[in-house]
């Protein structure tokens, strides 16, 4: 699994294309203010049984560090498949996404996810300060 984070003074995406048929539609865009943004790729390698709990407790911890380490708990789970050629099934990467929502709404964190299967329209204004734009990488 590799994952940028980024700390975004406003995050706002609009759906633009969308690219997995047996998903939600949407059409409505949304906006975010003082957020952690995670691009998360997940990987083929992933998917196996002897890694989805670690992937999974890495990928939770590390966003709950970041977010505090940014004096934020509005989290905003993005898909993004370009920071690797190996990539998980759509459908294990969904079941992930719910699964980390879920776990840091259990702690308190506001959290949502951007449409998953389509690619967006997407507005960054990220502050230009150290741990505003994390890589992570998780083996």
């Amino acid at each position: 699994m590799k994952l940028l984070m980024i700390y975004c003074d406003r995050f706002a995406y609009k759906p633009a294309i969308k690219t997995l048929d047996n998903v939600q539609e949407h059409t409505e865009g949304k906006e975010f203010s003082n957020s952690q943004v995670a691009y998360i790729q997940v990987e083929e390698g992933d998917e196996s049984a002897d890694r989805q709990k670690s992937i999974e407790k890495k990928l939770l911890n590390f966003i709950k560090w970041i977010s505090r380490k940014n004096n934020t708990k509005s989290v905003v789970l993005h898909s993004f498949a370009h920071l690797s050629e190996s990539k998980a099934s759509p459908e294990f990467t969904k079941e992930l996404f719910d699964k980390i929502e879920k776990r840091l709404k259990n702690v308190d964190f506001e959290v949502e996810q951007t449409p998953f299967g389509y690619f967006l329209d997407l507005d960054v204004q990220a502050p230009g300060f150290s741990l505003a734009r994390v890589f992570q990488e998780f083996h």
